[in-house]
């Protein structure tokens, strides 16, 4: 049987500080987005469903949920290194994503080191919206064969 991660997983050798992820760039955000999330987290917060709870808590709108732009960085990961290769993933969520805002999700190599025996890349991720208003930034580490 064929290691697929070995196959898929950039190697620690070949990856460079400052290499930047493929950027991955989501489509508008919109209601039904926020509804699948909700079903599919069991994050029903009417505050990200139910406009009218969302202007009676002086919201102009429904706005996704913040774990919701987490796993877009996640997928991020997950696009570049199998998901069985990430070791941490840590972020600070910096703004509110709205209705209408496009995704941009980025990511660049900082530091190449050795974590309990296994060869590790750190990884700063972000994401910011078509404005350029940064909604989260963060880390992760990543193991590489």
């Amino acid at each position: 049987m064929t290691d697929m991660m070995a196959l898929t997983s950039p190697g620690f050798d070949s990856v460079q500080v400052g290499d930047t992820l493929p950027e991955l760039t989501l489509p508008p955000v919109d209601r039904r987005t926020l509804a699948l999330f909700a079903g599919a987290s069991g994050d029903h917060h009417p505050i990200h469903i139910d406009l009218d709870f969302a202007r009676r808590a002086g919201m102009p709108d429904v706005f996704a949920h913040g774990m919701l732009g987490m796993a877009w960085l996640g997928r991020l990961l997950t696009g570049w290194a199998p998901q069985a290769r990430l070791r941490r993933f840590d972020v600070r969520f910096q703004g509110i994503t709205h209705l209408g805002n496009v995704i941009h999700c980025g990511g660049r190599v900082l530091e190449k080191l050795d974590v309990n025996g296994e060869r590790c890349v750190r990884i700063e991720v972000h994401s910011a919206n078509q404005f350029g208003q940064t909604k989260i930034v963060g880390e992760a580490l990543v193991a590489l064969p």
